[in-house]
């Protein structure tokens, strides 16, 4: 390393001090405050590069499903959720919804990311016929508490959203919400609220 940047000494993490540890924490920090802007610039991107096919982009469906959310009533944890439910298209095409809900998990309450982690295969309901697949995968999670929650989520948000023609709101209007969710601490059983399921908002 040069430019004067500060490293550890160490090679192996086994021969890692108490005084590398304490310095990589401290490098840590503004390195994890930039989390949202990481995220943002991989929406960004999923407006350009994105899955063919498709009328709209992955950023759009995304920014489409969670203007339905904030639509409909969600608070910030599923607006958040909903906009991010597919982050993992990227990277993770053949698993995104564990990747996304990944992503997210740290954040935001337990029920959220359950979704988003499961949406893949609610979505299967849809469209998995046409493949010759089992179009009710899902219900092997029928008696999980966030099964209807999940359910929901894909014919409200996920499902619906893939319409060139809807009014949805820019990636500007939804900025302030992910850094607000992003710089909450992580895993905080305040927020996360482990098995608590309060659902979408009525309609």
């Amino acid at each position: 390393m040069g430019n004067g940047e500060r490293t550890v000494a160490f090679t192996q993490m086994k021969d890692g001090t108490r005084d590398d540890y304490l310095l990589l924490e401290e490098l840590e920090k503004p390195y994890l405050a930039l989390t949202a802007d990481r995220v943002l610039d991989e929406l960004k991107r999923q407006a350009e590069a994105t899955l063919p096919g498709y009328r709209i982009t992955r950023a759009g469906h995304g920014l489409q499903a969670a203007t339905r959310a904030e639509a409909q009533g969600a608070d910030i944890d599923w607006i958040v959720g909903a906009l991010l439910h597919d982050i993992g298209d990227g990277l993770a095409p053949q698993n995104h919804d564990r990747f996304s809900a990944e992503v997210i998990r740290p954040f935001v309450r337990w029920e959220v990311a359950w979704v988003v982690g499961h949406h893949g295969i609610f979505q299967m309901l849809y469209y998995a016929h046409h493949y010759g697949w089992d179009r009710h995968a899902r219900d092997r999670f029928r008696d999980h508490p966030c099964f209807q929650v999940c359910a929901d989520f894909c014919e409200r948000w996920d499902q619906a959203s893939f319409d060139p023609d809807f009014p949805t709101k820019p990636i500007a209007h939804f900025e302030p919400m992910v850094r607000a969710v992003f710089a909450r601490k992580a895993h905080d059983p305040e927020v996360i609220r482990e098995g608590v399921v309060t659902g979408l908002p009525a309609l």
